[in-house]
């Protein structure tokens, strides 16, 4: 038997105060070190799996 996983959505309103109030409250009852885990999946999501964050520097020659 194979379980399927259902669509769940949740429409808001933009702005909607309660629910980011909310959103607050959990994260910062939250350890710190999950915190920072769930920070460093997003950033994995979003960088891709590099040890950090490049740096770029640029040189301006200034007369």
């Amino acid at each position: 038997m194979i379980a399927t996983i259902g669509k769940v959505v949740k429409r808001r309103r933009r702005g909607d105060k309660d629910q980011a109030r909310k959103d607050l409250e959990y994260w910062l009852f939250r350890p710190p070190a999950e915190r920072i885990a769930q920070v460093e999946l997003l950033r994995q999501q979003y960088y891709g799996t590099i040890a950090r964050i490049q740096k770029v520097v640029h040189a301006v020659k200034c007369p």
